[in-house]
């Protein structure tokens, strides 16, 4: 294909640099090019796309760019891949830090440059393709993991179905619909590594554009014809003589029904069940009310007194949308949330930037690398904690203390004469010890409007005309909106697990979720969990990385299944004990595990079952493939019984 001159170099302005300089040592076999001016160095935003050059290094390489780019347009071949000692510099050239050596076989899959991709299936052989044709697996959900769950067992050609409660794919973009609903994580990060989308519209997709790609998905791997829609799963028994689990649904006419599986995959997140708060009256109130995840549209908000209740992530984005339209708005608020700086959070992409990412190789795998490292493993230091720790409990240690100054300082720039606003909207706890949110200062304007009150006094009840909180004073309102949370603690409710001996998961769990590696727990043969206990992330990676860490995981787990001829594979006890050791250890050192920290991350019993405390690629190498020293087999699970 050709270029237009003036057009390439309208996409060159738009470029990120270091992204760039990666691929012409791609297109040029050049690994001179990595010289010390053009090691990139990063000040606070971390999407500075300069890199920190000069202006001289700047045009060195866009005139550099737009000859390789122009050849290769042209027909040139790729030179010679780089070499792993290369690789490992550019890694760091792009990040502008070193990064430690284990992340190599990490970015090299990214890339798509090892001998094989160890996300693919490969059920290759006679005897595999064989077992898979004897294999039936159950996967509750169509959203994100479900969908991306399914494409897998497609490809292994392991039979599936999907069984979804909605009418359609989608998960969360299906059910949030509420104003302002968007990812908070770059969407070059946010889509599936092996269908990159470089149309997306905006750094950070909106609750639409993302259904639409998640719809597509489906649509592109025929996925439709394996998922029944409108059916609820509300038990699931494994049939110990049989080895096989029996699913208990209710099909979209309300029928019941009894389905049976080797293996049962759960798909079903953990922020999908509303929460409401546990505030006294709350039936009374006799106007509108309605969670964020269940929003209603039909109910007209303009020229209304509105009370939302709840300053999390839902109301962080719905409240800035509907505050000019309220004839006055009151925003209750338990603790404030962290802000972090994301200058084009609301901004399009560039259409110079969606054609290097389209046509320029190599672009978009370092693009997304550089996103990888500098808004997860990145920052990472900034948000775990100090043993030896002596300063005030708002930080837990001396880097989270200098990231708090920072967001601190950043705060105060939007309010800057409004001290009272700034003393509600400033945390008191350490940074990361809730989910922070991604800011580009319409929450602080929303605020600071005329008709929008931040109420921090504590809610005493809720009453047929509104609120009235603890210091006696009664807040009248039209309509009261709960942006509370979900019942992230409760894992897989309300459906009821049954596994060996009869035992249910409610009763192995005690209210306490753990599983090994997120997936899998002693007791429950061939029961696999995508986004299960401590699977979730806080400093802003991409919950599609974890999944295809492990849905890669689930399908090695299958296949040892396949290659063993075993019709049960279950976790060892020992294996799953150690590793929730490791885990509460970890979790104990991070912000969001300090004794004065309070969050939905932690669970009723203290322990913090949500989050993943190591850095991400440490996942990655975990979920590579099943040890099967790890499991019990077929025979030896009666043995050990």
């Amino acid at each position: 294909m050709t270029i237009d001159p003036s057009t390439l170099d309208s996409a060159l302005a738009e470029a990120h640099l270091p992204a760039l300089l990666m691929s012409l040592v791609h297109l040029t076999g050049d690994a001179g090019l990595l010289t010390a001016e053009r090691r990139a160095v990063y000040e606070p935003p971390a999407d500075n796309r300069e890199g920190g050059y000069s202006p001289d290094v700047q045009a060195d390489i866009r005139a550099r760019a737009r000859v390789a780019i122009g050849a290769h347009l042209a027909g040139a071949p790729l030179p010679r891949a780089p070499s792993a000692e290369t690789l490992r510099k550019m890694m760091e050239w792009v990040a502008g830090a070193d990064i430690p050596a284990h992340y190599a076989p990490f970015l090299i899959d990214e890339l798509g440059m090892g001998d094989i991709d160890t996300r693919l299936p490969a059920w290759d052989t006679p005897e595999l393709k064989a077992a898979a044709g004897r294999m039936k697996v159950i996967v509750v959900g169509a959203g994100m993991s479900g969908i991306l769950a399914g494409i897998r067992l497609q490809q292994a050609g392991v039979d599936f179905t999907i069984l979804e409660k909605n009418p359609d794919v989608g998960g969360t973009w299906l059910e949030n619909v509420y104003p302002g609903c968007r990812v908070d994580n770059p969407n070059h990060m946010y889509s599936y590594s092996f269908e990159p989308n470089h149309d997306f519209p905006q750094y950070y997709s909106t609750q639409d554009v993302l259904l639409a790609y998640f719809r597509r998905m489906a649509d592109k791997y025929e996925l439709r014809r394996d998922i029944r829609f409108g059916t609820t799963v509300e038990e699931a028994v494994f049939d110990e003589a049989r080895s096989l689990w029996r699913i208990a649904v209710k099909t979209s006419d309300g029928q019941p029904e009894v389905l049976e599986a080797n293996a049962l995959i759960t798909a079903v997140g953990q922020l999908n069940r509303p929460r409401y708060p546990d505030i006294p009256g709350l039936e009374t109130f006799e106007g509108p009310s309605f969670h964020s995840a269940r929003w209603r549209h039909d109910v007209d908000l303009k020229g209304k007194r509105i009370t939302v209740i709840g300053t999390g992530a839902s109301a962080f984005q719905f409240v800035p949308k509907i505050a000019p339209d309220a004839a006055h708005l009151e925003v209750f608020q338990r603790t404030p949330p962290w802000p972090l700086p994301g200058p084009n959070y609301h901004l399009d992409v560039p259409e110079g930037k969606k054609w290097l990412l389209e046509h320029v190789p190599y672009y978009g795998k370092w693009y997304r690398f550089f996103l990888f490292w500098t808004l997860t493993d990145g920052i990472y230091e900034g948000v775990k904690g100090d043993a030896d720790w002596k300063g005030p409990p708002q930080a837990v240690s001396a880097a989270n203390a200098e990231v708090r100054e920072m967001l601190v300082e950043a705060l105060r720039a939007q309010a800057p004469d409004d001290p009272g606003l700034l003393d509600k909207v400033i945390p008191r706890y350490p940074v990361g010890g809730k989910r922070p949110l991604v800011d580009n200062g319409v929450w602080i304007e929303a605020l600071r409007r005329d008709n929008v009150d931040l109420i921090d006094t504590p809610i005493e009840k809720i009453t047929p005309a509104g609120i009235v909180t603890k210091d006696g004073v009664e807040h009248p309102a039209d309509v009261l909106i709960y942006g509370t949370g979900f019942h992230a603690s409760r894992f897989l409710w309300p459906m009821r697990i049954v596994g060996r001996g009869g035992k249910t998961l409610e009763e192995a769990w005690s209210g306490d979720a753990r599983a090994y590696l997120g997936m899998t727990t002693p007791g429950f043969p061939n029961l696999f969990m995508l986004y299960g206990p401590n699977t979730n992330i806080v400093v802003n990676g991409s919950i599609i990385f974890f999944s295809e860490c492990s849905v890669r995981y689930v399908l090695g787990c299958l296949k040892l299944m396949a290659q063993t001829g075993s019709p049960t594979l279950e976790v060892r006890r020992d294996v799953h004990d150690a590793f929730n050791v490791k885990v509460d250890a970890a979790n104990a050192l991070m912000a969001w595990g300090a004794p004065q920290v309070t969050s939905w991350y932690k669970n009723a019993t203290g322990r913090v079952s949500q989050n993943w405390p190591f850095p991400l690629v440490d996942y990655w190498t975990a979920t590579v493939a099943p040890n099967p020293e790890d499991f019990l087999l077929g025979a030896k699970v009666a043995a050990e019984a």
